[in-house]
């Protein structure tokens, strides 16, 4: 775990977000705030319709906040223009879903290689890094197989590389056991973890699961949009 010394690279303070309806705004998170250091991780519990996927599109950028503020490695990417967005994206968030998104015709590989298209081709080195990589998630034998030929857990395996490929500062993942028996998701979850203390990242995980969630040293759980603790392990907010 990060030493308490180390400065925080995800920051989120007071973050609300609200959409308009004809009425009124209906409120969806009402003031979240928290920090995590590199190395660091959290499990977001909460049941359907609390808000946890939209946090998490807050998280990854994808969506901006009604108000608050989120800064990551020390910038804050609502800030950018949407062409500089979308690259800060690429090269500092990685996502993991519970649909695991692999394009079936293309394989193994070729699927990890994706987040380097943006850059218009994936380059030697990037091709060894992604088979380097799905060699670490144990499918080094599978680089060649389409995703038709592989399990629901393989697969998920194929969507964790492809997420930390670029080795971002930030993994999110969203439900990324929840179509898996019990025993693969376990497998898959501790897989997960482990990759991301390798690489010193930070991961955020949605999730209904409570096997899942204590596999993480922090929980946290959305009630009534804002995130309380859970768990025995305290939380700090800055």
């Amino acid at each position: 775990m990060a030493s308490s010394a180390t400065p925080a690279e995800l920051v989120v303070e007071n973050v609300v977000k609200e959409y308009l309806t004809p009425t009124e705004p209906l409120r969806v998170l009402a003031g979240v705030s928290f920090s995590l250091r590199r190395g660091e991780n959290l499990a977001i519990l909460g049941p359907s319709g609390s808000g946890k996927s939209t946090l998490l599109s807050i998280l990854g950028t994808l969506e901006p906040p009604t108000s608050g503020r989120l800064t990551l490695s020390r910038e804050n990417p609502f800030q950018l223009a949407e062409a500089d967005l979308a690259e800060f994206r690429l090269e500092n968030i990685g996502f993991v879903f519970q649909e695991h998104h692999l394009l079936p015709q293309c394989t193994v590989l070729e699927n990890v290689l994706v987040p380097f298209l943006a850059d218009g081709v994936a380059t030697t080195d990037d091709q060894h890094r992604a088979a380097e990589l799905l060699g670490r998630v144990g499918l080094a034998q599978r680089l060649r197989h389409r995703p038709a030929e592989l399990s629901g857990g393989e697969r998920q395996r194929v969507a964790i590389a492809r997420a930390l490929v670029r080795e971002p500062t930030l993994i999110l993942a969203d439900e990324p056991t929840g179509n898996l028996d019990r025993s693969t998701a376990e497998s898959v979850g501790r897989l997960l973890l482990e990759l991301q203390a390798e690489r010193n990242a930070i991961l955020v995980v949605v999730t209904h699961s409570e096997p899942l969630a204590k596999l993480l040293s922090r929980r946290m759980e959305l009630d009534s949009g804002r995130l309380v603790p859970t768990g025995p392990i305290g939380f700090p907010t800055a």
